[in-house]
């Protein structure tokens, strides 16, 4: 399958339902991967169960690659994680999923190919397929309740390379229009503090200073569209007026 952009391949380790293979498609395809393997799923392949369940995402199961055994699956890679709650005493480093997809860009940066397993539903992965991968994710889960399903592995696994690969903004402030300016922002705050001046707000005279510092302060730290400005000064003229004429 060609590689549309340099990305870990996900393999699936003997899925057992359809719906589950369509539910990591569409997980994968939701963070930009679109290289799958499949390795013996119990229900046959291809499989209509899961083709309707992935939805939009039906394209990964037409290109993804099927296998019979996971050392065929892992052959042409030179490195591989496998994904468990359970390390089960196997000596091999053990990373965060954070931590695992960090390290996998880097690999891939530099011209490795890698991959990333996952066990059946069930059972989860075997003591002989983690022993094929060069490290462990381990999914930092309640240790009552350990088991993920397939899919929802597979969607934090591609959460995570998504964040890695700088797709993810921390944080970010949607605005409706143009934000506005400092300049704006500076004749907003000189209308409010000239407003709350000649109405006697800031009193008692040596705390004055403080008290406009600290409102300046106030209008810097808000993010203000050109339109919120503009209402906020028609709220402070409508209220002047009202006072006007009481």
């Amino acid at each position: 399958m060609p590689m549309t952009n340099p990305q870990p391949a996900f393999v699936l380790i003997r899925p057992q339902m359809g719906e589950n293979i369509g539910a990591a498609a569409r997980g994968m395809w939701n963070f930009g991967l679109d290289r799958m393997r499949v390795i013996a799923p119990r229900d046959g392949w291809p499989n209509q169960r899961a083709v309707a369940m992935a939805s939009g995402a039906g394209r990964l199961l037409d290109e993804a690659q099927l296998f019979e055994d996971t050392a065929a699956a892992i052959a042409d890679c030179d490195f591989v994680y496998a994904t468990t709650a359970r390390p089960r005493g196997l000596t091999k480093p053990v990373l965060s999923p954070e931590a695992a997809m960090q390290d996998a860009y880097a690999r891939i940066a530099a011209g490795g190919k890698v991959a990333v397993m996952f066990g059946p539903e069930r059972a989860g992965m075997e003591n002989d397929d983690i022993a094929r991968a060069n490290a462990i994710i381990s999914v930092p889960v309640n240790p009552d309740f350990p088991s993920l399903n397939l899919a929802q592995c597979v969607l934090l696994l591609g959460y995570e390379w998504r964040r890695v690969t700088g797709e993810v903004v921390a944080l970010r402030h949607d605005a409706p229009g143009d934000w506005a300016t400092q300049l704006e922002v500076e004749k907003l705050a000189d209308h409010y503090q000239d407003r709350l001046d000649e109405a006697g707000f800031f009193f008692p005279d040596h705390k004055a200073a403080n008290m406009q510092m600290n409102l300046r302060n106030l209008w810097s730290r808000l993010p203000l569209t050109r339109a919120d400005v503009q209402m906020l000064h028609g709220i402070l003229r409508q209220m002047v007026r009202w006072k006007e004429r009481g």
